[in-house]
């Protein structure tokens, strides 16, 4: 089941307040869905009190180079991994000094699936540091648009989740 555009923004809406309400900032660490969960984020007025960026770290130079994840990590587990995910938060924060970070890194397809990880499986991290990062894979059904925009959806439900409980 694809998450609509509503159901987008109603999430991407709920997670702002919810900032807002703390006071706190967040950035993105976007592989597979490309910044989309920062457009969501900052699709809503005034967005900028929170949201302090997005990265889009598509491939493994730019996931090692931008958000410092190691070579090795890459090399042992993959791109679509718990030890890159947290990598990636982890470097997220550092990089921009915000509150929140949440990465994302996956398999939307059509293609680059395999037995161990296959079209559809994401992997998530959100956290405010190393000490306080959650990890979790899910796995969606549908075509790339589909896989997407569930991820999205999942990512932020899940920051706000964890906002909400911390």
């Amino acid at each position: 089941m694809s998450a609509s555009d509503q159901e987008l923004s109603e999430a991407g809406a709920r997670l702002g307040k919810l900032l807002e309400r703390q006071g706190r900032t967040i950035v993105t660490a976007e592989s597979c869905t490309g910044g989309w969960v920062a457009k969501v984020l900052t699709d809503r007025a005034g967005s900028s009190a929170y949201v302090l960026g997005g990265l889009v770290t598509y491939s493994n130079d730019a996931k090692e180079g931008l958000l410092g994840v190691s070579g090795q990590s890459l090399a042992d587990h993959g791109a679509v991994s718990e030890p890159v995910v947290r990598e990636m938060v982890a470097g997220a924060l550092a990089v921009t000094g915000a509150d929140v970070a949440v990465a994302i890194s996956g398999v939307a397809g059509p293609g680059g699936g395999s037995e161990d990880k296959p079209v559809g499986t994401v992997w998530f991290a959100w956290g405010r540091g190393p000490a306080s990062t959650e990890a979790v894979v899910a796995h969606f059904p549908g075509d790339r648009d589909e896989v997407r925009r569930q991820a999205v959806l999942f990512a932020l439900q899940g920051v706000s989740d964890f906002l909400g409980a911390s």
